[in-house]
């Protein structure tokens, strides 16, 4: 008897499964998938100790069942996703000529739907709607994630109010977009500024220097994620350069759901509770963190990224890289603390980089990929 549960999360899986011979199937999970176009081939078999999530299940499969729990979908904004979004998934519905139709996409109904219920909601069958949600994203991201050396996993923080403009928000454009050519992937919060220049950089992985050049020329017009054409020039720069296959990671959260999501991460986890998404990045970012200019959410991760490798959770300490010699030294004096804090033995094992240069930061994170 297997221990451990197989996850069935496409068509064409759950095809080749019930087309086995076996009467019993065991210790399954089926998530967000149709039995409807097999239902002779699924009322074959007796299902044991099973998951269905957010399946459609044909009449009399419940009657075969047994030990199995059934989680319905709840409502058209919860259901349990079997994969990670795409831009196209959460702007379905969402024209960029016509940027009032946000409020009607799905990201936008959903966000409509958060704030009318309440962002910590006490209505039980919406806060369990949320968690599963919540679970099923963690358990996509899991999955993505299986398949990359997690030493090549990099995060990026950074205030979601650095312009487009902004050196800053260039320099980490290009400090992703070599990284992503070597092999890296890149991870950030998913929203605008820095982390928007994290998947633009990604995004334009393979292309020239002109061609990003005219990139940063059709997001010029729009600095800010608060100006009408932020998220319409980035869908522009989507459609005049197409992926060339690289790809990037954005964990947004619908607690800050008036900050759109960037449609440059070809992976969007998104989430309701932002402890786990923040706790995600930080636990996710294994091949090292680039912290630039923020405010006051950056700072908390780098304190929490900190302890992560003061204690080895993970075995290892990973890079944590400062864009911004001026700004970490000066204007939010985190390097003279840190390295008061290192010389006095009350952090240990960090693997700190203060720089101005792209190329200083990709040596340090090349050289701790294992």
């Amino acid at each position: 008897m297997q221990d451990r549960y197989t996850q069935i999360k496409s068509a064409d899986d759950l095809a080749a499964l019930l087309s086995q011979p076996e009467q019993e199937l065991r210790r399954y999970a089926f998530q967000n998938v149709s039995f409807t176009a097999v239902s002779e081939l699924a009322l074959r078999h007796i299902y044991r100790e099973c998951l269905f999530l957010s399946c459609r299940l044909p009449m009399g499969l419940k009657r075969q069942s047994k030990d199995c729990l059934f989680l319905p979908s709840m409502g058209e904004t919860f259901y349990f996703p079997n994969h990670l979004y795409s831009p196209e998934e959460l702007y379905d519905g969402y024209c960029p000529d016509r940027p009032e139709t946000y409020a009607k996409c799905y990201d936008g109904r959903v966000y409509r739907h958060y704030i009318k219920k309440g962002k910590f909601r006490t209505d039980i069958k919406e806060t369990l709607a949320r968690t599963l949600h919540d679970h099923s994203i963690s358990d996509c991201l899991r999955d993505y994630l299986s398949s990359f050396n997690e030493h090549k996993l990099i995060g990026v923080m950074g205030g979601h109010g650095l312009s487009r403009l902004d050196v800053a928000y260039r320099q980490v454009v290009l400090l992703s977009k070599h990284l992503t050519e070597a092999g890296f992937l890149m991870i950030s919060g998913g929203g605008p500024g820095a982390m928007e220049a994290t998947h633009l950089g990604a995004w334009m992985a393979g292309r020239t220097e002109e061609e990003l050049q005219e990139a940063f020329s059709i997001m010029s017009v729009a600095p800010f994620y608060t100006d009408s054409l932020w998220l319409p020039t980035a869908w522009q720069v989507r459609s005049r350069f197409p992926n060339l296959g690289y790809e990037s990671l954005g964990i947004p959260t619908w607690l800050y759901g008036h900050e759109p999501s960037t449609p440059l991460a070809t992976h969007i986890a998104k989430f309701f509770e932002n402890s786990i998404r923040e706790d995600s990045i930080l636990t996710l970012a294994s091949g090292g963190i680039i912290y630039t200019p923020g405010s006051a959410g950056t700072l908390q991760e780098i304190f929490q990224e900190a302890v992560q490798n003061h204690y080895l959770i993970f075995g290892y300490a990973s890079p944590m890289i400062f864009m911004g010699k001026q700004f970490w030294t000066e204007r939010v004096p985190v390097w003279p603390l840190l390295m008061s804090l290192v010389d006095n033995g009350v952090y240990k094992n960090l693997i700190l980089c203060l720089t101005d240069e792209v190329e200083e930061a990709e040596r340090v994170l090349q050289s701790n990929v294992r």
